[in-house]
């Protein structure tokens, strides 16, 4: 009986890698984002204010933690706070309650990028294939568990990154492209780029 369910465990893992490797076709494979590129960006801010500046505000004098379409970071803000580095969202759109929702689940400042600068250079979609590949099921239940399901209105396809950019022209410590929804970025490469901050201002 244990080779026959071995034999049936190994032929759904076979299966399931062919289809992710058929939902790869209609994927664009992202381009590495530039320091100019995301610091030119034009950010709006979200507390009625309606005030847009440029991006490299963000991280021009200590360096900051980006995130565009993700959640989960929130538990690194104390480490972040410690080290002088600041933690920020940015969103692409504000539809019905979506920023308001959000908040529950992020403790950071969060800016509305229109331009969608932090989605690209090339901005890429992850359409009704998305919906073959495991992943994304486990991504949506984990989702489902912890309360929040992030943009699943107006341009939801849209996948996301997070960055890590040190200060001044420091530039871009770490870049992590959402390969499919839900897919999150580990967070000890987080905190090894954040170090990297750390000891690159001692040493100037």
């Amino acid at each position: 009986m244990e080779p026959v369910t071995r034999a049936v465990s190994n032929l759904g893992l076979t299966f399931i890698e062919a289809l992710q490797s058929f939902t790869e076709l209609f994927l664009t494979q992202p381009l590495c984002a530039t320091l100019s590129n995301l610091g030119e960006t034009d950010l709006g801010t979200l507390d009625g204010d309606d005030r847009v500046f440029k991006a490299r505000e963000l991280w021009e004098s200590s360096g900051a933690v980006i995130m565009a379409e993700a959640s989960g970071l929130s538990a690194l803000k104390p480490e972040l706070d410690k080290r002088g580095v600041s933690l920020f969202a940015v969103v692409k759109e504000n539809i019905g309650s979506e920023i308001d929702d959000f908040r529950a689940y992020f403790n950071g400042e969060i800016f509305l990028d229109q331009q969608r600068g932090f989605y690209g250079p090339q901005e890429r979609w992850m359409g009704a294939s998305g919906f073959l590949r495991a992943g994304v099921w486990l991504n949506g239940w984990r989702a489902y568990q912890s309360g929040y399901w992030g943009n699943v209105r107006g341009e939801g396809f849209v996948l996301g990154a997070v960055y890590v950019v040190g200060p001044g022209q420091q530039g871009i410590l770490l870049e992590h492209r959402e390969m499919e929804f839900g897919d999150k970025v580990n967070m000890s490469d987080v905190i090894q780029a954040v170090e990297q901050i750390k000891t690159e201002i001692k040493k100037a």
